[in-house]
C-alpha cells in the first residue's frame, strides 16, 4: 500500500507548518517558531552532556511532530559503501502528509545538529531541496542562503551567544568552550561571532586556518560502545515509517513476508 494512501486511509490529518512561511519573513521568528514547535526551550542543547545526547534529542522531537527522520552513513547496509560528506550533507522531501528528512550519517554529529534545523526551515518554506558543502560555504540561492540564517539563529541564538560571550576564555582559541554549549562545530561559532560583529573576518579567517589543521579529535566526546543493530535501523528508516509500517502488518493491511527489506527502501515512497 502506498505511503500516502495508507496515511490518508488513517485520517492522518496535513501538517500545517509544511510551506507556513516566505522569504520573507523574520529569520528569528521563523527559528523561534520552529524550536516551539519542537518543544526545545532555551538553552535545550546546553544542558545535553555530549553531541551525540542532543543529537539524538533533537531527532526525537523532530519525529515527534510527523517528520520522519531518516539517517544513515552507507549505501544501504554496506560498510564498505559510505555517503560522501563533501557530496551531500542531507535533504528534505516536502509533503504536508510525510514530509521527510535524510541526514548523513558520515558527517560529524555537531553538523548534522546543524544540518537538521537548515531541513526544517526548508519544510517551513515548503521547499524540498538537498544541502551540500556549497550551501555550507557559499549559498547562492536566497532559499539556502534564508535556511542557513534559521538554522544558525536556531542552533547559535544571537542573544544567547552575546550574554555568554564576556565570559570566554583566553586559551580557547578553537572556541571549543562555546562549541559544547551550541553542540555545534566551532566553525558554526566562527562564522555566528562574524556575523553578530563579535569577531572580525581576519580573525575568523585566522582561526579557519588553523582550525583545519589542528586535531579534529580534540573537539569529539565519545558516547562509549557501539549502537545495536535495531537502534541503527531505526535511525535509518526513521522511528515513524518503523512505526507505521509495524502497525499495518499487524491490522492486515500489510504482508511481512512482501514487505521491501529497509536496505531497499525508495525514499521517493516515503
Amino acid at each position: 500500500m502506498p505511503a500516502m494512501a495508507y496515511l490518508r486511509d488513517e485520517g492522518v490529518p496535513e501538517l500545517d507548518f509544511i510551506g507556513s512561511v516566505t522569504l520573507k519573513a523574520d529569520v528569528k521568528k521563523v527559528a523561534d517558531t520552529i524550536k516551539a514547535k519542537l518543544g526545545l526551550e532555551e538553552g535545550w542543547a546546553a544542558k545535553k552532556r555530549t553531541w551525540g545526547d542532543a543529537l539524538s534529542y533533537l531527532r526525537d522531537c523532530v519525529e515527534a511532530i510527523d517528520v520522519v527522520m531518516v539517517t544513515n552513513s552507507v549505501v544501504g547496509n554496506n560498510n564498505r559503501r559510505r555517503l560522501s560528506v563533501e557530496e551531500f550533507r542531507g535533504f528534505v522531501l516536502c509533503d504536508k502528509l510525510a514530509p521527510l528528512i535524510f541526514i548523513n550519517g558520515s558527517d560529524a554529529k555537531s553538523a548534522q545538529v546543524f544540518t537538521i534545523f537548515h531541513e526544517l526551515a526548508h519544510l517551513w518554506l515548503g521547499k524540498s531541496a538537498i544541502f551540500d558543502d556549497k550551501q555550507v560555504e557559499e549559498p547562492t540561492e536566497a532559499v539556502e542562503k534564508f535556511c542557513n540564517a534559521v538554522a544558525a539563529e536556531a542552533t547559535v541564538p544571537a542573544a544567547e551567544l552575546k550574554r555568554i560571550w564576556p565570559k570566554r576564555q583566553d586559551d580557547d582559541p578553537y572556541f571549543s568552550q562555546f562549541s559544547r554549549h551550541f553542540k555545534v562545530s566551532p566553525i558554526t561559532i566562527g562564522r555566528r561571532l562574524v556575523e553578530l560583529d563579535l569577531l572580525t573576518k581576519k580573525e575568523f579567517f585566522d582561526f579557519y586556518e588553523a582550525y583545519k589543521n589542528v586535531d579534529k579529535t580534540l573537539f569529539v566526546q565519545e558516547n562509549g560502545g557501539q549502537p545495536n543493530f535495531y537502534y541503527v535501523q531505526n535511525n535509518r528508516v526513521g522511528k515513524r515509517f518503523a512505526r507505521a509500517v509495524a502497525s499495518a502488518a499487524y491490522e492486515g493491511k500489510l504482508s511481512l513476508s512482501r514487505c521491501v527489506p529497509f536496505d531497499r527502501i525508495d525514499v521517493c515512497d516515503v
